[in-house]
């Protein structure tokens, strides 16, 4: 079973689905990035970021969690121009197939997956695909967004919060940034993927929004915390729904007012 959200209220898996045109169901839409994202990753694929299905096409090979999603022809990316078998010149469209990142995550903010290197730099991955550790790029909008919630993450740790392993690292120690992607000359959050092993072993995951349903624009508003309890009690265990509280006062005592569906995975 994928996820949660496929059983229904006697714990049956749920087979039948309302068809969909242009948008995904809840559950993949919500494995594909938000806001600026989207549109900059499907340029480079070559593909409409309004029609989700060829976004996930593109992006399918390396998403949040343990699922893949690859084309029954064996298509890994919608295809490009024949030029490199004609050994003509590559087209601009040749190009952007050739560099496209296929690696999803899901939010708004500017974020990228990672290699970490021997020398203690990170590398956003050549091929697009791979990399345990994700990297947050600086707002233009909001100062201090990195250091900021690495103050707040490791406050967590040090109440005894499971929080996975941070370093603010500077801009120039990151290699192979896209080109297109501007940043500001300070310092990014690194943090480690809680949803891949060492070895290259990959964790399942889901958020609440894929729970519910919910449509990431909705994410603030088609659940409430109690809601999210419920789930937990249904299946977990004591020691969950403690955490759960534990962490509800958390965020509650340092003001995080973005606190929505997709952050419980």
């Amino acid at each position: 079973m994928l996820g949660l959200g496929f059983k229904d209220q006697f714990g049956e898996l749920i087979t039948e689905f309302r068809p969909t045109r242009i948008r995904m169901m809840p559950f993949f839409s919500n494995l594909l990035p938000e806001a600026h994202m989207p549109t900059y990753l499907a340029e480079r694929g070559g593909v409409n970021p309004v029609h989700e299905f060829f976004l996930l096409w593109v992006l399918g090979i390396d998403l949040p969690g343990a699922i893949t999603i690859k084309p029954t022809d064996g298509e890994a990316l919608p295809p490009a121009t024949q030029n490199d078998a004609q050994g003509e010149q590559d087209t601009e469209d040749d190009v952007r197939h050739k560099n496209v990142l296929r690696f999803s995550l899901a939010g708004v903010q500017i974020k990228f997956s990672a290699i970490n290197e021997a020398c203690g730099g990170l590398t956003i991955p050549t091929r697009g695909v791979g990399g345990s550790w994700i990297v947050k790029l600086p707002a233009r909008e909001f100062a201090g967004v990195p250091e900021n919630e690495f103050s707040m993450m490791t406050l967590a740790r040090l109440i005894g919060m499971d929080v996975p392993a941070i370093q603010l690292i500077d801009i120039d120690a990151i290699s192979n940034l896209p080109q297109g992607v501007a940043t500001l000359k300070v310092q990014a959050l690194a943090i480690e993927r809680f949803d891949r092993l060492q070895g290259g072993g990959v964790v399942h995951i889901e958020d609440f929004a894929q729970i519910f349903g919910v449509y990431p624009e909705d994410k603030y508003k088609k659940a409430r915390y109690r809601s999210i309890a419920n789930v937990i009690v249904a299946e977990g265990s004591e020691a969950d729904i403690a955490e759960f509280i534990r962490r509800v006062t958390f965020n509650t005592l340092i003001g995080n007012a973005d606190m929505h569906l997709k952050t419980g995975q």
